[in-house]
């Protein structure tokens, strides 16, 4: 399996142009090479301008933007011409990871994932992956792929720790992917990360962000746009928790979720 970095750059809620750019930029110089954005966000084109700013070869950097029901569609020849459209805005000629944003409004496995294989085959994107799916979703999508499952994108945090997802990740080899990282700021009001976070002199986020890392073919993805934050939370890399510290998170036993939407899979479990 290609190594996926394991700090990205998300842009969630990045619309303002040129902040967004500069952030892409800001973080790809300091050392990023993982950069998440998606059709529904609206801000590609910051995004592909941003990369095309900094000091780094396009090459090294991991670039995943996902496909939406709303904007273009999932249909087969949708998703084809949603990605040929992601694909100019960016101003590349070649994704490293295309998600399916939602298992939502017309997705159809068979005939979704033939346009991903279709990408494939056309070297169009070098991977496919998934988001917002449960554990059944996925198995069909991997049913109906030629192209193995590099990803799957969820939201993941000290308070929704998903133990199914990531297991299932860890069992078939592909990459899970840590969305909301930071439960939207409120790992900042757990006295367990404040705690632990104050013994290391490292923030909350870098906690949390330690933590989601400690585990097995995890994956983060926090948003930032300002350089402090940005810089904040790249630093996650260098703290090291040690195997109580990860167990005091670990014994949250919490399940709070901070992103809704009406068709999500979870919603009819």
């Amino acid at each position: 399996m290609a190594d996926l970095p394991a700090i990205g750059l998300g842009t969630w809620q990045n619309t303002d142009p040129d902040a967004c750019a500069e952030s892409v930029r800001t973080a790809l110089e300091m050392g990023y090479r993982h950069i998440d954005t998606a059709q529904y966000y609206g801000n590609e084109e910051a995004v592909g301008e941003g990369i095309a700013a900094a000091d780094v070869d396009r090459d090294d950097v991991f670039v995943a933007t996902k496909v939406h029901a709303e904007k273009f569609g999932l249909a087969h020849d949708e998703v084809i011409e949603g990605l040929e459209v992601s694909l100019d805005r960016l101003g590349l000629d070649y994704l490293d990871l295309l998600y399916v944003h939602w298992p939502v409004g017309n997705y159809d496995a068979a005939e979704t994932m033939a346009g991903f294989d279709e990408l494939v085959d056309r070297g169009l994107i070098d991977h496919v992956g998934v988001s917002n799916f449960s554990v059944e979703l996925i198995e069909e999508a991997v049913d109906h792929l030629d192209a193995p499952l590099f990803a799957h994108q969820a939201e993941t945090h000290p308070l929704l720790p998903q133990e199914e997802l990531r297991a299932h990740a860890k069992e078939h080899d592909y990459y899970h992917v840590a969305y909301s990282p930071l439960a939207r700021g409120n790992v900042f009001d757990i006295d367990e990360i404040v705690d632990i976070a104050e013994a290391h002199d490292a923030s909350p986020a870098q906690v949390s962000l330690a933590w989601l890392l400690s585990k097995e073919n995890v994956r983060a993805i926090p948003k930032a746009s300002s350089e402090e934050h940005i810089r904040d939370n790249f630093g996650a890399l260098d703290l090291d928790l040690d195997d109580d510290e990860i167990e005091r998170i670990d014994d949250l036993d919490q399940s709070e979720r901070f992103v809704e939407r009406e068709g999500a899979p979870w919603l009819d479990e």
